[in-house]
């Protein structure tokens, strides 16, 4: 399983962007999946539903499971966040898997960023940033990709994985 990241500031555009990358790579035949890093207390589940209920309850854990999709909610009551190695284990096998966030992670990633609103940028502080996609012309030391070309930008992270 190859593994790519995508790290830039909230606002950046890494969830566009990935959204346009996913059906070009599946496109491909490839077997794609995602983790994606949230930040805080957020839900995919809703008050009133069952498993909402036996989660607050007090379970650790609630499988919801149908025939088209299932779902594993795990609370973590206080215990550490896992780190993104131990997170990735609960991925099925796949033949890429993309990441969102986890900023920190040892993987190849690419910088997502724009020049409104100015943030810093994250490539000067972070060896595993590959190349930068930007809305932006930009003097930097890495591959600098255009935001809006989704192919290319599929077409560098295939190529830096091997995968083309």
């Amino acid at each position: 399983m190859k593994t790519f990241g995508f790290a830039g500031w909230s606002g950046s555009g890494k969830t566009t962007l990935i959204e346009k990358l996913l059906p070009l790579l599946v496109k491909r035949g490839l077997r794609v999946s995602l983790i994606k890093h949230a930040h805080h207390s957020f839900d995919v589940d809703q008050p009133g539903k069952d498993s909402y209920r036996h989660r607050h309850a007090g379970a650790q854990e609630v499988l919801v499971t149908s025939s088209r999709r299932w779902v594993l909610m795990h609370e973590l009551r206080g215990e550490q966040e896992p780190s993104f190695d131990e997170q990735s284990r609960h991925v099925s096998p796949c033949d890429l898997l993309l990441v969102e966030g986890f900023k920190h992670a040892p993987i190849p990633k690419l910088e997502v960023w724009r020049a409104e609103p100015g943030e810093a940028m994250l490539h000067p502080n972070d060896p595993y940033i590959v190349a930068v996609a930007s809305d932006a012309k930009l003097e930097i030391p890495l591959p600098l990709l255009d935001l809006n070309d989704a192919n290319a930008i599929a077409a560098f992270v295939l190529r830096h994985l091997e995968l083309a």
